[in-house]
């Protein structure tokens, strides 16, 4: 009994006891029974359990020099603080971010140059383009926004992002049950199996982008990825010719938070669809660790489009590179709530027409 009240049941978290009837431990509260070698098992398996443990190493040690720096110049917005880099015959312009007029600050230098770039493949007529298809058959979109929706600006702008390089050891427990339902002459039954599920391996990873500037959304980048790294190049000012370059504001040791966050979940993701073939699976501990990985400061090729409609701002995306377009869009509440009417008319005819057959039948 002494041994056994160390025990807790895999099954609801009570307490398990010796039964002595069976002469095996048992869960007083739901009754489940259970081999000894199998419960010493399972606490081996609790006991192994540990923290997350993700330790970066940042490779990006590069500054800008006099002479890399040369022909360039920061251009600051005196409304939302964004910095950009661009060519210094760059004429007074608009922040690509906020709208709002940006003024020349200074010579470039001191910050860590970028290691690798991704150019440009798309140019604006491509941008607006996207920007067409995106508002083309739209059922919920007002009908005016088309045609009374102007574009303010469209830039061409490279986006600072921190990627991560990282080999991940992962193991993770769930809590697994299958469930299967019979008849009697007196009863209709479900028998439930509990299952306790472990998963273990390494999982490596490349490239995982963390945007590295507090002006633009992590969502909205995120959602116009992926970028093909495969096309990445050593760092030339040449490539920053006729765009506008962010300069990062969150640093590669503040964005390792969100790097740890994707990492993590992209690891219980792989392994989670390995366990298959239970009716439900609950995450029950997970341990991520890794030692090592590597940060590279990158630019990402964005084409950013600012837009206005009765006085609203809407701001859209395209992935440079790969064409990929996202952003959000007003609703026609008159067109929304007519939707949900005809979706319910739907829905109840289906029930009455149901209903009639059932009757007939």
């Amino acid at each position: 009994m002494s041994e056994l009240s160390t025990y807790k049941c895999p099954c609801c978290g009570g307490t398990i006891e010796f039964d002595t009837a069976s002469q095996k431990p048992k869960c007083p509260y739901c009754d489940t029974e259970f081999e000894l070698d199998a419960l010493k098992h399972y606490d081996e398996d609790l006991s192994i359990s540990g923290e997350d443990h993700i330790n970066w190493e940042d490779s990006s040690t590069d500054k800008w020099t006099e002479g890399d720096a040369e022909g360039l110049r920061v251009y600051v917005c005196d409304t939302c603080a964004g910095e950009i880099i661009a060519e210094d015959t760059t004429a007074a312009s608009k922040c690509p971010y906020c709208g709002n007029p940006i003024i020349m600050k200074g010579q470039l230098a001191g910050d860590l140059k970028p290691d690798l770039v991704i150019p440009f493949k798309l140019d604006k007529k491509a941008a607006k383009a996207a920007y067409e298809r995106h508002i083309t058959g739209k059922p919920l979109l007002p009908k005016v926004f088309k045609d009374e929706n102007h574009i303010d600006e469209i830039k061409g702008i490279y986006v600072p992002f921190w990627v991560y390089d990282a080999e991940a050891s992962a193991s993770i427990r769930y809590r697994a049950t299958k469930t299967r339902a019979y008849t009697t002459p007196t009863h209709n039954c479900v028998e439930t199996s509990h299952f306790s599920v472990t998963r273990g391996g390494n999982v490596a990873f490349s490239h995982v982008p963390v945007d590295g500037s507090t002006k633009m959304a992590d969502d909205l980048m995120e959602s116009i990825e992926p970028f093909d790294f495969s096309e990445a190049v050593d760092f030339r000012t040449a490539y920053l010719s006729g765009y506008l370059a962010d300069r990062y504001d969150v640093s590669a040791e503040d964005s390792r938070k969100r790097a740890n966050e994707r990492i993590k979940k992209s690891a219980e993701d792989a392994f989670r669809s390995t366990v298959s073939g239970y009716s439900s699976v609950m995450t029950e501990q997970s341990s991520v660790k890794c030692d090592g990985g590597k940060a590279r400061y990158v630019l990402y090729p964005v084409w950013l489009l600012n837009t206005t409609w009765n006085d609203q701002k809407f701001t859209f995306a395209m992935n440079g590179q790969t064409g990929k377009f996202v952003g959000d869009l007003p609703v026609d509440k008159k067109a929304y709530f007519r939707y949900l009417l005809i979706g319910a008319a739907a829905s109840s005819a289906i029930i009455f027409a149901v209903l009639n057959l059932i009757s007939i039948l």
